[in-house]
């Protein structure tokens, strides 16, 4: 009787990993079509503007680091 249930608890299990993975790609998906909105309205606005609005990102500075790990 162990082995039906502990079978039944597995199969229920896989059904809910199956469901959330659903729902994560589903999640992957809108945030995929905001984030293009979101850089559609930033290049319009830029454009609008002569480049003077918009992403601050242009005008700084951005300083990169190289770590190197030990192996």
């Amino acid at each position: 009787m162990g082995a039906v249930v502990s079978c039944v608890q597995a199969v229920l299990r896989t059904i809910g990993n199956a469901l959330m993975a659903v729902v994560h790609a589903i999640g992957a998906i809108i945030m995929a079509i905001v984030n293009g909105i979101v850089a559609l309205f930033d290049i319009i606005i830029s454009c609008l503007t002569c480049g003077k609005g918009g992403s601050r990102r242009r005008g700084m500075k951005t300083r990169t680091s190289h770590h190197t790990s030990r192996v």
